[in-house]
């Protein structure tokens, strides 16, 4: 097997088309569809189903993919380290919960960075359940999602315990006065798949205050700052509002422990290849994120 076909083999894979895969590659779709047939004939099996909405692995494919992963990534990793002396380099891409990368993340980055100039780092942040889905689709090296995470493909690292809070405008002395006013609340949340947001929902339930409206952000200051502006309540970790600069204009009231502690983890795929860029990442967690 040629590293190249496999190279072909994962972007298909990974895109689930021919078109999409030539797209990120930069190359024409003939290509790609030339150079898939011939790893097929190599192998003497179908790497893929064809379909009218683009290619889905077989069985075969599906056992192939890590290997190809591995191989790839071992490849770019000894181009690296034959091109900086041996020095830890490459890419590493990082999914992130908004919240950890507001309060966890800085000092961490700010050891790794020292340690290991050389290496491109990528960040993205999302909700818990997109970032499962990209680690599991290989699109990044590890997350930092919430707990609990039980998954076969996944290792699960705890990183760090953060004590969940409800956060209202600070006009409001505690929440029986808000729930008082507020027979309808308003939550105040990120996007679908958030842990924190799963959380504040089974916590109204709980509570049967029932029904309450939804209101979705992206950033972890646009939620502040709606509930600083009365707008509604949340739920979010107490190291990151006691982080915000909008901390003196919210309220801070704590929930009941069973239902307001939730560690943070680190995933990553269990058949993936750990790179030296991601065993140094690993390796700066403790003091610094703690």
């Amino acid at each position: 097997m040629e590293l190249s076909d496999l190279s072909y083999f994962a972007a298909v894979a990974r895109c689930g088309s021919i078109s999409r895969a030539a797209q990120q590659l930069n190359t024409v779709q003939s290509n790609v569809t030339t150079r898939i047939k011939l790893l097929e004939e190599r192998l003497g099996t179908a790497l893929f189903n064809r379909h009218s909405r683009g290619m889905r692995l077989t069985a075969a494919g599906q056992r192939l993919l890590p290997y190809a992963g591995q191989m790839i990534a071992l490849a770019a990793e000894a181009r690296q380290a034959v091109k900086q002396d041996g020095a830890v380099g490459g890419a590493l891409a990082i999914g992130t919960m908004e919240t950890t990368a507001a309060v966890r993340l800085p000092a961490l980055l700010a050891r790794f960075h020292a340690g290991c100039p050389d290496v491109q780092l990528d960040i993205g942040t999302g909700t818990t359940a997109a970032l499962l889905d990209r680690v599991l689709e290989r699109s990044i090296d590890g997350a930092f999602v919430a707990a609990p995470v039980e998954h076969p493909d996944l290792i699960a690292v705890p990183l760090v315990e953060e004590e969940l809070v409800l956060v209202m405008a600070q006009s409001w002395p505690d929440l029986a006065a808000y729930r008082a006013a507020h027979p309808a609340p308003t939550a105040v949340v990120f996007r679908a798949g958030c842990s924190y947001r799963q959380r504040l929902e089974q916590y109204f339930s709980s509570l049967g205050w029932m029904p309450f409206r939804r209101l979705e952000f992206g950033t972890l200051e646009g939620i502040l700052g709606c509930v600083s502006a009365n707008v509604g309540i949340t739920l979010l970790p107490r190291a990151a509002v006691e982080k915000s600069t909008l901390r003196p204009a919210v309220r801070i009231q704590p929930i009941p422990p069973e239902q307001g502690r939730v560690q943070t983890l680190f995933v990553r795929r269990r058949d993936g290849h750990d790179s030296a860029a991601l065993r140094a990442f690993i390796g700066c967690f403790g003091d610094a994120v703690a």
